[in-house]
């Protein structure tokens, strides 16, 4: 490594430590924001810095915001007793994006007492009767499932989870056999 650009091979460290980025795309960011868009640069130090700093976890459904309870759970119009478990923040953005679901989310990443503890004290407050689970398919996450329906199950509650099967657009000999089977057991009448 050449000393006299120690900050320079820094940066590009800092940027290979994110997910998805290989020591070549690092070299080219830090490139970029260093010598051909300094503004970029600074934007972005900024912008990490406040994020940082100002985003924490919603109280209420464990979201990401910036407030002590996130844009989501305050909003009056969307359905309180409809109640979409996600297993991270970053999946809410995607269901938002899809605009198909009109409830309230809540994040468990674990599955920590705490965490259910606060699952069943917003399902009590608002009387949650549908819970939707928008999670990966996998065994794994068949028994998360199944661990909390079994400490919701005294409650009259629905529970739903998202189509599993064959994404559009890929050809049979793509998919693995579990997503096939899961496709053929739970097919629709057209």
């Amino acid at each position: 490594m050449n000393k006299d650009l120690e900050k320079f091979y820094d940066l590009v460290e800092s940027f290979e430590m994110l997910p998805t980025i290989g020591k070549k795309s690092a070299i080219r960011l830090a490139y970029y924001i260093v010598t051909e868009n300094t503004y970029i640069g600074m934007k972005l130090a900024h912008s990490i810095e406040t994020a940082v700093r100002d985003i924490k976890q919603c109280v209420r459904c464990h979201a990401m915001s910036e407030n002590e309870i996130c844009e989501i759970c305050l909003d009056e119009d969307r359905d309180p007793t409809t109640l979409c478990i996600v297993q991270s923040a970053k999946d809410i953005f995607i269901m938002e994006e899809s605009k198909q679901f009109s409830g309230k989310y809540f994040v468990i990443e674990s599955l920590e007492e705490d965490i259910i503890n606060d699952l069943i004290k917003l399902v009590e407050k608002f009387e949650v009767d549908n819970i939707l689970f928008a999670i990966t398919p996998s065994l794994a996450n068949d028994a998360f499932i199944l661990y909390i329906e079994d400490r919701l199950k005294n409650r009259n509650i629905i529970f739903t989870k998202i189509a599993q099967g064959i994404p559009t657009g890929v050809s049979l000999e793509n998919v693995d056999i579990l997503s096939l089977s899961k496709a053929i057991t739970g097919q629709i009448k057209i």
